[in-house]
């Protein structure tokens, strides 16, 4: 298997040349499942905006992405499966874009597209991986996989990391008003209308639904007052809760809370672009990034978040572009993540020509009646610094779905248990298939097998932190992005850093940590000497000046106290020379 060559061009595929290309508006919601709207059958939740813009939409009825959020996003913004961007898992520095792939942003600004970010980026905190260095004009976003995590500052109270939080607004750390959700549409409403005279890509990546369930009390007095048992609920498909520990209704009240004040925040974009006159020459497109994070009814689907079931990597998502697209079509065929970016370059005639695994639909969109053709799409997620082969995989072909689902967690223990799904009359996943068709399942597999052979030919050394650079000069290095077997976010966690110093020169540390620090440890090939220790103050911070880095490549760790454990956070500063 090989990356391929997407785009096929205006004249191949029928767009007409256009008097200016449309403009762009991609939505993506976090931790939302496919159960999560009022037009996919939940009779409890409200989402009128949603609603309306699917009824205007062509519907992708089977659109799939990654089982997790990073892998999602970086499959979006480049039309390649997350393994060959470095991207493998959320954390642990398993979630930072290669610098070199190029991304939908950078294409489109390249085209003369203004462009922006708000909300969730999840694909590297620092230079180079932060959106503004991958193509986003104008970026407010948060650090990390979201608020509330490691990665916000140390003197966030993460009880309240939703309401005034700690943004990146164009590389200056900036304090939002509000709720985060609110801010991200403001922001988003702003850039929209400061450019609109010209081409924009809005790129709006809400962090709601995702936990903790944090949102305020008007949104979730309505569903605190509704019966959220599974009694309310369509009994199709699979059962979405057995218990035997009692139902957490109040984190259900929340998250339904969280997803009608985002559907608010939608309708109030989606209005600027009427009131404004932008709407026709608008591409709209809404998704989210995988399933349900949590226990609640999910229209059916077998699993949830972290599983490759349907629960976990069918998700909405609609396509709406009045000028050209008629409302209330549905494309059945599979579709998934990596087919927008080279669909969205085609409509906006600036064909995607960098390697691509996904295809663009375009022409179906705009009433092609040539049949799809067939292909078989490919799902994997676990746990862990490096993907393994047959560990938590789905194969899923224009009809079967080969499923493989052990393995998620941390770990080496997993024992391969293969089911085999006919999706197109048991989009449910309750019949395995896999004893009466061994033939599709070797099949399937071995489509499998050629596939991760192909998408893991780079290997997975993750991209460096850059100290020291004159794009960046300070530079915040976290739990979300250090590594090793002791590396996590409890309190007692240790683990290092893989950096680049782009200058030599003197460098100001400053240390944070969860523990008062009464001594310390500083291991760094860099670093002159490598190894330099000393005494704490007794306080969570401090600050070692002056320190001499040479530039190149080194391991950072820094321990603290004994038996040692690693910082919250490490401000890293270049001095000079």
């Amino acid at each position: 298997m090989r990356a391929w060559l997407c785009g096929l061009g205006l004249l191949l595929s029928g767009l007409p040349v256009q008097a200016a290309p449309p403009n762009l508006v991609l939505i993506i919601s976090d931790d939302q499942g496919y159960g999560d709207l009022g037009c996919h059958g939940n009779p409890v939740l409200r989402t009128p905006h949603l609603d309306r813009l699917a009824r205007q939409s062509v519907w992708l009825k089977n659109f799939y992405v990654s089982p997790v959020c990073s892998p999602t996003r970086a499959s979006l913004l480049t039309g390649l499966y997350s393994y060959r961007t470095g991207v493998v898992d959320t954390y642990l520095g398993r979630a930072l874009m290669r610098p070199q792939v190029r991304t939908l942003a950078e294409h489109l600004a390249q085209a003369g597209y203004r462009t922006g970010l708000f909300g969730k980026w999840h694909l590297g905190d620092n230079y180079p991986l932060r959106p503004e260095d991958r193509g986003f004009h104008e970026t407010l976003w948060h650090f990390g996989g979201g608020l509330a995590q490691p990665s916000d500052p140390p003197w966030i109270d993460p009880r309240r990391a939703y309401f005034d939080p700690i943004l990146q607004r164009n590389g200056q750390e900036v304090q939002g008003r509000g709720y985060c959700t609110d801010l991200f549409t403001r922001s988003a409403i702003q850039f929209i209308l400061r450019h609109k005279d010209r081409p924009f890509f809005a790129y709006i990546a809400y962090n709601a639904p995702h936990a903790p369930f944090q949102v305020p009390p008007e949104w979730v007095k309505f569903y605190r007052q509704r019966d959220l048992s599974p009694q309310a609920f369509p009994k199709i498909g699979q059962p979405w809760w057995s218990g035997p520990k009692k139902l957490d209704t109040e984190a259900i009240a929340a998250a339904y809370g969280m997803i009608e004040n985002l559907d608010a925040n939608i309708g109030r974009l989606l209005q600027t672009l009427h009131e404004h006159g932008l709407a026709e020459r608008t591409i709209v497109v809404f998704l989210t990034d995988n399933g349900p994070g949590g226990v609640r009814w999910n229209a059916g689907l077998r699993g949830r978040k972290g599983t490759v079931y349907e629960g976990g990597i069918r998700v909405p998502c609609y396509v709406c572009w009045p000028h050209r697209l008629k409302g209330g079509q549905v494309l059945e065929w599979p579709l998934a993540h990596i087919d927008l970016v080279p669909t969205l370059c085609e409509l906006c005639g600036v064909p995607w020509r960098e390697p691509c695994d996904g295809r663009s639909f375009a022409p179906w969109l705009l009433g092609s009646s040539e049949p799809w053709p067939d292909r078989t799409l490919f799902f994997q997620w676990h746990r862990g610094d490096t993907p393994e082969q047959f560990r938590a995989f789905a194969a899923r072909g224009p009809r079967y779905k080969l499923v493989q689902a052990a393995g998620t967690g941390p770990g080496s223990s997993w024992k391969p248990r293969y089911e085999l799904f006919d999706l197109s009359t048991d989009p449910y996943e309750e019949t395995d298939l896999a004893e009466k068709m061994p033939e599709m399942v070797e099949r399937l597999r071995r489509e499998y097998a050629a596939w991760f052979t192909e998408v893991t030919r780079q290997g997975f050394a993750p991209p460096r932190l850059v100290l020291g650079s004159p794009q960046a000069p300070e530079v915040r290095l976290s739990r979300q992005d250090w590594r090793g077997p002791r590396a996590g976010w409890s309190a007692d966690s240790l683990g290092h850093w893989a950096v680049h110093v782009a200058r030599p020169g003197r460098y100001r540390f400053t240390l944070h940590a969860a523990v008062p620090i009464q001594q310390w440890e500083l291991l760094c090939e860099q670093a002159q000497p490598p190894r330099q220790h000393g005494h704490g103050t007794g306080q969570t911070t401090l600050c070692l000046d002056s320190l001499r880095l040479q530039a190149g490549e080194a391991r950072l760790e820094i321990r603290l106290n004994d038996p040692p454990v690693g910082p919250t956070h490490v401000i890293v500063e270049y001095l000079g020379p």
